[in-house]
């Protein structure tokens, strides 16, 4: 369900609305199995590879005995690092980023020279002529090791003493940094309340459809090589390939074809995107491989967990006053990331509010789990989650209802643009851009009738029913640059042609960026082709992370059509002999107004301006009916919503049953609301699975205990329940189409939401909820302990 507000209701903006209703250009294709994953592409002489893992979490690696594995039939090769070193150029995958708080740059190793630090890390590669082969024979390859201890907890591993969890770090400290600005202590010395609370909040991964794949060729006639990668960044994957392997740019090609969903996960650059080319190049054959999904689970990036140790200073009448305390962040056994998860969550937890003072120490951990890296939300949940659950903490001390102290803290439409004194890695001032943060939560109370809720609560409980409804507010930065790449190409046939750096994993680049240009020429949107991550068709470009394509991309195509879409008309009027001004663009032709046998189309243009040998070009212009753009972003935009959940609770059980979810959303201008929808969708069931379901389980040395989707729950259907959205525009005065990003915020706000919900419904019980996930064996234990 969903309730489309016209951002001119909102902000009286008079521009051309961009929603309008566009069916997705890339489902005919996919509903009919005619998809092009990395799986679906067979070459000759296809050869498939198979990593042998560590199947420990922290060891010294003795040895490898590969003897019995080369010898099983049909094996083509097992290779080591002292085999590929030879053909890498570097001892580990360069992907340091310029972080100033980080301490220790710990870049992942491609493949285990010496210590492996994470079950799933990979030590060897086996290629086969099929993967049953390479399979059996990985399984034959033998590891001689001695196991280390392994550090499982990111705060008892910055205790004195405490094992170190790579033994090439002086130790677990990877970073640290103090989110800091007004005065705290003074704040806390006039405050009228103080409430101390802590934390430990577990995210799981992204757990898309598709598992990664990567397959690569190297044509020797060509002197190219071609990978096909399930990623969210081939630019990326291109750059660290050409880098590690020795090569120039124009001899790497990376193709990201269909891919089944990315949500984070496929952001970073993994060992098996660079060991996999290099061994096609080494052997001289294709090679292909695909994850399977207990290695999804071992080996690819997630989010783990957050430890938050705060305390708050509220004045009497329930506003906030100052924020300090210490986090703990658990990132795994490498840095391919940076610091981005941790400091989303930083930032983040600030949200839509006023907080003049704040203290907060980030200390960063190495842990002998996989890499922590984002999945959807990025760390934007967990700071708003503690933001959320303190809000709730006040009202509570204070007996002020929930939606109030929310309401006397959030920030008003007329401190737009929100200047806050917290530098973003950017390097910029977080700001603000535009939103109405107490119409939001309004709106969504308004549709839930919270104002009527107590009595229907109370109704239900004379019944024995426990019913409860929760709700929070926050922000998401979106649109993150540096840029974003676009070119737009007409030839004769008057097929538009729209290349870009820009990627798709579901959520809609191709059908954004036609329906863009289509408005802009004055067609629909089959007759508009989009090429996306492709290196070869955009030279340049940066891919999917961060909410950002339809900012980057979407304005760059809007700036490049309107180039291409203005030359048109001035080639028209040659060619016609008119002048410009009498000259409309619709259906593809630049016609005379008035005049309908007066046009030309824009094949007719683009003929023209192809050129004929020895003939000058119409009205002196330049070859080709073509522009580019790299759209720079000047800074980040700021998506706003409120969310609103109604649960109830079995109290003999500790089962979740989310009866009703309510969002307000507010992304700017809106290009396709069904898409939007789509996405907040999404994104509202990731964060349902992030609360109740998804828990990544270790034991304490460090082998994981959820390494299949029986073990690892996640959100189903049948647990999902209906998901009402109704829409709020505010434009962005950042771009030219006002646009801000969508596809997490719908993850930000659902667990506060959710936890809130489940508190208030067992409010005559005393429960109270600070850690992630809530299982229903969880919440059994706080029910009986509440009730001692």
């Amino acid at each position: 369900m969903h309730r489309y507000v016209p951002h001119s209701e909102i902000s009286g903006d008079t521009h051309a609305p961009l929603a309008r209703p566009s069916l997705r250009v890339e489902d005919a294709p996919l509903l009919r199995g005619r998809g092009r994953f990395v799986d679906d592409i067979a070459l000759p002489g296809l050869l498939h590879a198979s990593f042998v893992r560590s199947p420990v979490a922290h060891a010294r690696l003795n040895g490898i005995d590969a003897s019995a594995a080369r010898a099983l039939p049909g094996v083509r090769a097992v290779l080591t690092y002292r085999d590929l070193r030879p053909v890498i150029g570097h001892d580990r995958i360069p992907l340091a980023l310029p972080v100033a708080a980080i301490r220790q740059h710990v870049d992942p190793s491609w493949l285990v020279e010496k210590e492996m630090c994470f079950v799933g890390e990979p030590v060897a590669v086996v290629i086969a002529e099929n993967r049953a082969t390479a399979e059996d024979a990985a399984n034959l390859v033998v590891l001689d090791y001695e196991e280390l201890p392994a550090v499982t907890d990111p705060v008892a591993a910055l205790v004195a003493g405490a094992p170190k969890a790579r033994l090439d770090c002086a130790d677990n400290l990877v970073a640290q940094w103090e989110l800091k600005y007004g005065d705290a202590e003074r704040a806390f010395a006039g405050a009228a309340h103080r409430i101390a609370q802590r934390f430990r909040i577990h995210k799981g991964g992204g757990h898309s459809i598709e598992t990664r794949a990567v397959l690569a060729r190297y044509d020797e006639a060509e002197d190219l090589l071609t990978v096909w990668d399930g990623t969210q960044m081939p630019h990326k994957a291109k750059r660290v390939i050409v880098d590690t392997l020795g090569l120039v740019e124009s001899q790497v090609r990376v193709i990201a074809p269909n891919v089944g969903g990315g949500f984070g996960p496929k952001n970073p650059f993994y060992p098996e995107e660079l060991v996999v080319p290099a061994v096609a190049r080494l052997l001289g054959a294709p090679v292909k491989w695909i994850e399977d999904r207990r290695e999804s689970f071992t080996a690819t990036n997630h989010e783990r967990e957050q430890d938050w140790d705060l305390e708050a200073a509220i004045d009497a009448d329930g506003k906030l006053l100052a924020v300090r305390g210490k986090v703990h962040h658990d990132h795994g056994s490498a840095t391919p990331s940076g610091l981005s998860t941790a400091q989303n969550s930083a930032t983040n937890f600030i949200g839509p509010y006023v907080l003049p003072a704040i203290n907060i120490a980030f200390v960063v951990c190495l842990t002998n789990f996989t890499p922590a890296t984002s999945s959807r939300g990025a760390g934007r949940p967990q700071g708003t989650y503690v933001m959320e659950r303190l809000l709730d903490r006040i009202a509570e001390r204070l007996s002020l209802p929930r939606d109030e102290v929310r309401r006397r803290n959030l920030i008003g439409p007329d401190q737009m643009p929100y200047v806050t004194e917290v530098v973003t890695r950017d390097g910029l001032p977080m700001t603000y851009d535009s939103g109405d943060y107490p119409e939001s939560q309004r709106r969504a109370l308004e549709t839930a009738r919270w104002s009527d809720f107590p009595a229907r609560q109370e109704a239900a409980r004379r019944k024995g029913r426990f019913i409860g409804l929760g709700l929070s507010n926050y922000v998401e930065g979106t649109g993150r640059g540096p840029f974003e790449s676009v070119s737009v190409r007409i030839g004769p046939s008057g097929k538009i042609v729209v290349a870009t750096g820009a990627t798709d994993q579901g959520q809609g680049t191709h059908t954004m960026l036609a329906q863009l240009a289509a408005e802009a020429f004055g067609v629909t949107a089959d007759r508009v082709q989009v090429v996306a991550g492709d290196t070869a068709a955009s030279p340049l470009g940066h891919g999917a992370y961060a909410s950002r394509q339809a900012v980057t991309a979407g304005n760059a195509l809007h700036i490049a059509s309107c180039l291409v879409a203005d030359k048109a008309k001035q080639v028209a009027s040659a060619m016609l002999e008119v002048s410009t001004d009498d000259l409309e663009l619709a259906d593809g032709e630049v016609r005379v107004r008035g005049v309908p046998g007066m046009k030309k189309s824009l094949g007719e243009i683009a003929h023209a301006l192809s050129g004929v040998a020895g003939f000058s070009l119409p009205a002196g212009e330049t070859p080709g009916l073509a522009a580019s753009n790299d759209f720079i972003p000047p800074a980040i935009t700021y998506t706003n919503g409120t969310h609103v959940c109604e649960v109830e609770i079995d109290p003999d059980t500790g089962h979740i049953r989310l009866l009703r979810y309510i969002v307000v959303h507010d992304c700017g201008r809106m290009i396709s609301p069904m898409m939007v929808e789509g996405q907040v969708h999404g994104a509202v069931a990731h964060g349902v699975g992030a609360t109740l379901y998804e828990w990544m389980r270790y034991d304490a040395s460090g082998q994981p205990q959820t390494v299949t989707l029986a073990d690892y729950m996640l959100p189903t259907s049948d647990t999902m329940p209906p998901i009402e959205i109704h829409h709020m525009e505010s434009p962005t005065p950042l771009n030219p189409l006002g646009v801000k990003g969508a596809a997490e915020s719908g993850t930000i706000g659902a667990p506060a939401a959710i936890v809130s919900a489940i508190e208030d419904a067992l409010k005559p019980l005393g429960v109270r909820i600070n850690d992630l996930p809530v299982t229903p064996e969880r919440l059994l234990a706080l029910i009986q302990s509440a009730q001692r």
